[in-house]
């Protein structure tokens, strides 16, 4: 139960980073990594449940309060015969450090078929969770919502009045992928490769890793283009592979229009295509993914390529195939756009990687190999001289 001597504090989009848009609710707000005119333009539920999930995002005070309340709504997801996911995890920061977690239970489920693709929706109670002993003083507090858990904002309180954290004059880093830049199988929000990156880049990160959802889509592209940022990344080509989505013929058009809008917005903008990280699954082998029901008769969560490798004749892609001409695309473009860059995703995890980390579920990276890539990354792409530097030649 909450304490009623605390102090409730409107939620507006200025408490707010890694947000585009903030969606009132009949509960409260709702934050969005996509703004409406994106979600318009495509009915897909996977796209929406993605977008809809706070990955990067989190509320960025300003307080001297030692008690901080917030009320949220979360939505979870369940896989039928699957073992139960746990509940999201709130990371709390206090001046930059990792200071507590909590879970808020209850909320609504959305139940997924794997078998069928049918998903129910069951409604549930809002939760709280409570942060409390924090340091007296003035001190910049950032509470980082759930990666994969769509979360309805309620209420904020707090035992001191909270304002905005000012602008700390850190470069904005935009950056958009899959499932596995979403956060995938991290253990919190905070440890997601992207944020443990920005974390050690010293970048303010803005997360449009898109679960399931990093297809090339012209509007994402737009959204890319539209948003204010000093550095951008885009990391394409597993969900290309594990949709089936399209062959060659289609793909190196679409990854120059998919540029050509981004430049439009940002033309000098330090940019940087990532490939895929290895996942010996699809290397060879065309999409599409599928759940594997045998695994899943013994409660575990596992993918199948079911394409066929000699289909690569006809155009199917491949990640090798996508690595290549990713790597062709960036060099020819590179000649007439310097500060535009490419990233082969096996230096973030490759084959040595494989041996003692394996994919645990054919696709995504568990908790362990998010942080040796947030590592990597912030190595490879923000030391001195990187490409997310501005300063690379």
């Amino acid at each position: 139960m909450s304490d009623d001597t605390l102090i409730s504090t409107p939620l507006t989009a200025d408490l707010l980073r890694g947000a585009l848009e903030l969606e009132r609710t009949e509960h409260g707000v709702l934050p969005h990594r996509l703004p409406a005119r994106a979600r318009a333009q495509c009915d897909d539920g996977q796209l929406a449940l993605a977008e809809s999930q706070p990955s990067g995002v989190r509320l960025a005070l300003r307080t001297r309060a030692t008690v901080v309340e917030l009320d949220t709504l979360p939505t979870k997801r369940a896989y039928v015969g699957a073992p139960a996911r746990p509940d999201g995890v709130y990371d709390l920061l206090v001046d930059g450090r990792l200071s507590g977690r909590a879970s808020v239970t209850g909320g609504n489920v959305l139940t997924v078929d794997m078998t069928t693709g049918s998903t129910t929706a069951t409604p549930g109670p809002v939760g709280t969770v409570r942060f409390d002993g924090l340091p007296a003083g003035t001190k910049d507090v950032e509470i980082w919502l759930p990666h994969n858990e769509t979360t309805e904002l309620v209420d904020l309180r707090s035992d001191a009045p909270v304002e905005p954290v000012p602008d700390r004059g850190r470069p904005v880093w935009l950056h958009h992928g899959s499932s596995i830049s979403h956060g995938s199988d991290a253990a919190s929000p905070t440890t997601t490769w992207p944020a443990l990156a920005a974390a050690l880049g010293g970048v303010e990160l803005i997360n449009l890793g898109l679960g399931g959802s990093a297809l090339l889509d012209p509007f994402t592209a737009r959204v890319l283009r539209d948003t204010p940022a000093d550095l951008i990344s885009v990391k394409i080509g597993i969900n290309l592979v594990n949709t089936d989505l399209m062959r060659l013929r289609a793909f190196a058009p679409a990854v120059h229009g998919f540029l050509d809008t981004i430049r439009e917005g940002h033309p000098d903008t330090p940019l940087l295509v990532v490939s895929p990280i290895l996942c010996p699954l699809h290397e060879d082998t065309p999409g599409p993914s599928a759940p594997d029901l045998s695994a899943l008769s013994t409660g575990r969560l596992r993918f199948r390529a079911v394409g066929d490798p000699a289909e690569t004749a006809a155009g199917k892609l491949t990640l090798r195939i996508i690595r290549a001409e990713l790597d062709r695309i960036v060099r020819q473009r590179a000649a007439e756009d310097p500060r535009l860059h490419h990233l082969d995703g096996r230096e973030l995890y490759g084959e040595a990687d494989a041996t003692g980390l394996p994919l645990p579920d054919g696709l995504h990276p568990d908790a362990a190999t998010h942080r040796r890539m947030g590592e990597r990354f912030a190595a490879l792409a923000f030391a001195p001289g990187g490409p997310l530097t501005g300063t690379a030649e």
